[in-house]
């Protein structure tokens, strides 16, 4: 039950941030929150050796039976690894935001976002069940838009957080149909099922689910051609931008890949996919930089989408499991947010 607990703990937070500011002045309140935060990396830490012992922990609670939707939670040791660099760098981010702002009550709004944000964060690397992914997956969508566009009185935030809803939406559409697909295929919605299962090269319908899937992560990582709305998202409050192209949504993408890839791996298909699109979008960032004046929008355009590309090419091929994919993930996860 502690699994389900941690991914709601954020927004529970993001509850009490009003409340939090009555009892305390800015200073305090921000380091209270983060010691809050912080708290919640140490029990996620916690979970460690028995992640190891047992391989993954798994909690399912029915919801919906008649279409297999299920509050199911799974952790294995790459879950884990991304609930820490979700909770982890958030810490800092919450710390930063308290020194970044000065109006009180932006600060408070921006917490609640922000905090929101994590726990839907949380909700997609923690669940067991693939409709209760796409769940989190989709509130991503909705509260980064809320989050790029704070500052509703420039044009700039609202037409970038805009162009950001409208491509991950419909890239979230593209996905939810993939994920259906894919569970029907495999007679289980469940992914410790479904990585049970084994390969579906040969099922019918895998080219369909396949692309479709790839759609959804490559919206959400900013791939080429859905790379144009990552520098308009640029335009939201810094904290938001370190938070989002580092930790959080443009990792969404990544996981999934890498969830899925014992499953979906090992065809010409998955390997042309990623390490096409990867290596076009490392390319373009790398010739968009050069036009670029701003220095936050150069930083993004060839090392955020550069890096987040060679993720894509690193689980091209189903032997990048076991220690290659860490190594793959620590080195994305080690290097991007020091560029953004």
């Amino acid at each position: 039950m502690g699994i389900a607990v941690i991914s709601v703990l954020p927004a529970l937070l993001a509850v009490m941030v009003s409340a939090v500011r009555r009892a305390l002045p800015k200073a305090p309140q921000t380091w209270a929150l983060a010691a809050l935060v912080g708290g919640i990396f140490v029990w996620m830490l916690s979970f460690l050796p028995a992640v190891s012992a047992a391989g993954a922990l798994e909690i399912s609670i029915p919801w919906v039976p008649a279409i297999g939707l299920t509050l199911a939670f799974y952790v294995d040791g790459l879950a884990l690894l991304f609930a820490l660099v979700i909770v982890g760098i958030g810490t800092t981010i919450v710390i930063y935001t308290g020194y970044y702002f000065d109006d009180i009550a932006e600060l408070d709004q921006f917490y609640i976002r922000l905090l929101a944000f994590m726990s839907a964060m949380l909700v997609v690397v923690l669940a067991g069940n693939l409709l209760t992914l796409f769940i989190g997956w989709e509130l991503t969508s909705v509260i980064s838009f809320l989050l790029i566009g704070f500052n509703r009185d420039s044009d700039a935030a609202r037409r970038g957080a805009l162009q950001a809803l409208i491509v991950t939406g419909a890239g979230g559409l593209a996905l939810l149909v993939g994920l259906v697909l894919l569970g029907t295929a495999a007679g289980t919605m469940e992914i410790s099922q479904l990585l049970a299962s084994g390969e579906l090269h040969n099922h019918p319908w895998y080219t369909a689910f396949t692309i479709l899937i790839l759609v959804g992560c490559f919206t959400k990582s900013a791939q080429w051609p859905f790379h144009f709305w990552l520098p308009g998202a640029m335009n939201a409050p810094t904290p938001a931008s370190a938070y989002l192209h580092s930790a959080t949504m443009v990792k969404a993408g990544i996981y999934l890949l890498l969830r899925l890839a014992p499953v979906l791996s090992g065809t010409l298909l998955w390997q042309n996919a990623l390490i096409g699109i990867g290596l076009i979008t490392m390319l373009l960032g790398a010739v968009l930089a050069l036009r670029q004046t701003d220095l936050r929008r150069r930083w993004l355009t060839r090392p955020s989408a550069s890096l987040v590309c060679w993720s894509p090419s690193s689980v091209c091929r189903k032997v990048m499991g076991g220690r290659r994919r860490w190594w793959a993930f620590w080195r994305t996860a080690s290097t991007k947010p020091l560029c953004l």
